[in-house]
């Protein structure tokens, strides 16, 4: 497996500036910390490079909260580790955002998420090679050939929304994205819920 996880891609504009929101911080460190102790958020020893990231609606319309990079390592997080998405544009390849922390790497697929239906609420992915294994093409799943953390990997979602059961179900497999894959819903429970639910 070649491991590129953590390195953005997209062109980021990052205004360095206060943690956005100590409550809502919490609310998703209360759900990544689930997905840290059942091993779909966390590090790759070896290589020192984080997986798995995290987001809410939060702000204005089309802006959002989530993870910070390379922040997968840590146990626990607070509002120190989160970033929120001003704007961005996806056929540019830009991410604007602020907050203690750059936002993470998937911070693009995330917009590009949000932007299907005003009621999704919550973005989650995660890591797991058995559950990629398990659900590649079995579940919805990007094509092999697009890479993480590009427009193309946001277009990629418009897809399967429009085409799949991602839209009813809220799960996605990256095909491109070794051990990658998506969880959507209408609040940040139920997205953690349903990824966590796959490993019954």
């Amino acid at each position: 497996m070649t491991i590129d996880e953590g390195y953005i891609k997209y062109r980021s504009h990052w205004s360095a500036g206060p943690a956005p929101s100590i409550e809502a911080a919490r609310q998703l460190d209360n759900s990544r910390h689930l997905l840290f102790a059942a091993g779909l958020i966390g590090c790759y020893p070896d290589l020192g490079i984080g997986f798995g990231n995290i987001s809410i609606r939060f702000g204005a319309p089309g802006q959002f909260l989530i993870s910070g990079t390379q922040t997968g390592s840590l146990e626990r997080t607070n509002e120190e580790h989160y970033a929120l998405v001003t704007s961005y544009d996806i056929a540019r390849n830009e991410v604007f955002c602020t907050g203690p922390v750059q936002a993470s790497s998937e911070a693009l697929t995330h917009a590009a998420i949000y932007e299907l239906n005003v009621d999704i609420a919550a973005v989650v992915h995660v890591h797991s090679k058995p559950l990629w294994d398990k659900h590649l093409d079995r579940l919805p799943t990007t094509r092999s050939e697009i890479a993480y953390g590009t427009p193309g990997m946001a277009f990629e979602f418009r897809r399967l929304y429009e085409t799949s059961t991602f839209r009813s179900d809220g799960l996605a497999v990256m095909g491109g994205h070794e051990e990658g894959l998506i969880s959507i819903g209408g609040s940040l429970q139920q997205a953690t819920a349903k990824v966590l639910a796959l490993l019954d």
